[in-house]
């Protein structure tokens, strides 16, 4: 099956508008979760509790008509509730795999912070190579697995910081705000007066989607040119953070070329076939922000990470 770029944006316009039939506002946080599903990226969402993180995820899902699985993550959760276990079968004499929710397309990892890192670090192998190793056998993951993480802020209660090499692993984080007036108005309007959790399915979300075409809108977005000044501008401004005083550790190199694939996904949904610089800027802060450490000095200063980003944007000299 072969898309077009056209064709992929109808696509993606029909994501949003089921994802608007439930979802009040987080515009920007659709257009990310729909660039790194074409990046073939796993999100981070972190914000408050009760900003609806978890439900977007549950209509992102929904839309896209992928296999949904969820772990809510608790601090007595163990790598096999994750990922599965290999049980013996007494009638067969045997061992067989018990698979875990990690088996499927789209996984929502709910508050992966609430967890010890011994736990969070079996997703490491799912989330960078799709696949799973069990007592030594390795179990394929769908070449769509996608994980879309959820996180309360740092600062509250009974929470476990993300190792690096775990928020390494992520395209993106995003910040999830309170909504504003009006769209809180419309989301009491719209929830108050119902009973219960709300489902997806309660608002008439439909999948528009399903895994051929979504493998097809993947392939599409490789039409997409990098040419090679873009790429070099990715690279000076992923460099640029090893080097600044504010910053006691840079971004890798695994930052510079999911930076690049995420812009190529920016520039299909806007149907170009080329990526230009404001492409690479435009996704810099979501990219880089959970992958660089303060230094002590601009701590104390009260620095905050997005800006010295954007500061490191307008410093780096793009290609005209």
């Amino acid at each position: 099956m072969t898309m077009t770029l056209a064709e992929l944006r109808e696509l993606a316009e029909a994501i949003r508008g089921e994802m608007g039939k439930a979802v009040v506002g987080q515009d920007a946080i659709v257009e990310h979760l729909l660039i790194a599903l074409l990046a073939r990226g796993h999100v981070l969402l972190e914000g408050p509790p009760g900003t609806a993180k978890t439900f977007a995820a549950q209509c992102f899902a929904a839309a896209l008509g992928l296999d949904f699985g969820r772990i809510q993550f608790t601090p007595d959760l163990l790598p096999g509730d994750i990922l599965g276990s290999n049980l013996f079968n007494f009638q067969t004499s045997q061992f067989t795999l018990t698979r875990g929710p990690v088996f499927c397309e789209l996984l929502l990892a709910d508050e992966i912070n609430r967890t010890p890192p011994k736990t969070q670090a079996a997703l490491l192998e799912a989330m960078q190579e799709r696949r799973v190793t069990l007592d030594g056998e390795t179990h394929a993951l769908p070449e769509s697995f996608m994980v879309v993480a959820t996180q309360n802020p740092i600062e509250n209660q009974g929470v476990y910081p993300l190792p690096e090499a775990q928020l390494d692993r992520f395209l993106f984080k995003l910040l999830v705000p309170y909504p504003s007036l009006e769209e809180e108005t419309k989301i009491v309007t719209r929830f108050g007066e119902r009973t219960g959790t709300p489902r997806p399915a309660d608002f008439g979300i439909v999948a528009v989607g399903d895994p051929a075409r979504l493998l097809a809108a993947g392939k599409a977005v490789k039409q997409v040119t990098v040419a090679g000044e873009i790429v070099d501008y990715v690279v000076r401004l992923v460099r640029a953070t090893r080097v600044s005083a504010d910053l006691a550790s840079g971004a890798s190199p695994r930052a510079a070329v999911l930076l690049a694939n995420a812009a190529r996904a920016r520039a299909a949904l806007a149907g170009r076939d080329y990526v230009i610089p404001d492409d690479v800027k435009g996704l810099a802060t979501a990219v880089l922000r959970h992958r660089l450490m303060l230094s002590p000095a601009a701590e104390i200063e009260g620095r905050e990470v997005e800006a010295l980003v954007g500061e490191l944007v307008e410093q780096t000299e793009a290609p005209r």
